[in-house]
């Protein structure tokens, strides 16, 4: 199949675009390089610098291509971010996504799989989550994707598209050359090997006082391979489905806690901690049931260890100290 896969230079969207490439797929990368990276394309990809909100660019993309699917994995995703600009998440996550659907069902695209969150959730009211709870988001970010959620409901019931939304819970681990450099960092496990790596001092852990066994938030973490082969099992599960809902996790959690500990075991170094005061949105438990997807599409998590996801990411870091090149990325663009 033909596929667009936008966000492609940033850490997952490069990571399925390489899966998708070495099972036979033709993959276009669209991404403006805000917070992706030219560098983490896959080579095989034809890459197409630009923004999902120029409906102009997007329609000629369109125009010069014809896609059997659609990956959309831009977006900003720095959930403390969105509790301060709450209007830049909703413009770039929502709005810009609806410019990219509507160019989509213009060009008679019939199949698009979003890039989804856990945050869709908020504060889960029963552990482990599934998919029919109900949609609460504690923090702007989540609220954008679950926005997004609903729109594409309403193009399957009216205009036909068949989609897949999967909710991730933590992503994280590298997959050959390519890993997670995120600018500006704001995911736990990269953070704590910046220390660990001597970039960073220390490790900031937001809230000692959840109602958790040692009072830090948990969060369930999922290698970035197995969140990959999940989405080439959704493209393909679309042929036959109109309409599928995931969560992608490993069905069990890690308080932030445990999870410094196990990166001080993998790592060998001490990584000091600093306890701070709680981030506004944060839920205290996330946890995954991830039974529908593993019953349905046979998915299964194949690397759910969590030492064995910290020793991938690390990996990756010791190799790329400094993240992908500087001279890839354009901070002052707009969109993911």
């Amino acid at each position: 199949m033909n596929i667009l896969v936008t966000g492609g230079a940033g850490y997952i969207g490069s990571i399925v675009a390489q899966e998708l490439l070495g099972t036979g797929h033709n993959v276009v990368v669209y991404d403006n390089l805000s917070r992706g990276y030219r560098r983490a394309v896959p080579a095989g990809a034809t890459f197409v610098h630009g923004d999902i909100a120029d409906r102009s660019k997007i329609e000629n993309l369109f125009g010069n291509f014809s896609f059997d699917a659609i990956m959309h994995f831009a977006a900003f995703i720095e959930a403390g971010d969105s509790m301060k600009t709450p209007e830049v998440y909703f413009r770039n996550n929502v709005v810009n996504t609806l410019t990219l659907l509507e160019a989509a069902c213009a060009a008679g695209v019939k199949r698009f799989v979003f890039s989804s969150t856990a945050a869709v959730y908020g504060e889960p009211r029963l552990i482990p989550v599934k998919e029919d709870d109900l949609m609460l988001p504690t923090n702007a970010y989540g609220e954008s994707k679950a926005m997004a959620e609903r729109m594409l409901e309403w193009f399957n019931r009216i205009h036909g598209l068949r989609y897949a939304s999967l909710r991730y819970f933590n992503a994280a681990g590298s997959a050959g050359e390519l890993g997670e450099a995120h600018h500006p960092e704001s995911h736990l496990i990269p953070l704590i090997l910046q220390v660990a790596l001597g970039t960073r001092q220390a490790i900031s852990i937001f809230g000692t006082d959840y109602r958790t066994p040692d009072g830090s938030c948990i969060r369930d973490y999922i290698h970035v391979r197995d969140l990959a082969k999940a989405h080439l099992l959704c493209l393909q599960a679309l042929s036959t489905h109109d309409r599928l809902i995931y969560n992608l996790g490993a069905g069990k959690g890690f308080s932030v806690r445990e999870v410094i500990a196990a990166a001080r075991e993998v790592t060998g170094h001490a990584i000091p901690a600093i306890e701070c005061e709680r981030r506004p949105g944060d839920p205290a438990v996330l946890i995954a049931s991830s039974k529908k997807i593993k019953r349905e599409l046979g998915w299964k998590a194949q690397h759910s260890e969590l030492a064995e996801i910290i020793e991938s990411a690390w990996t990756w870091m010791k190799a790329h100290p400094e993240g992908y090149p500087t001279e890839d990325h354009e901070p002052q663009a707009c969109q993911s």
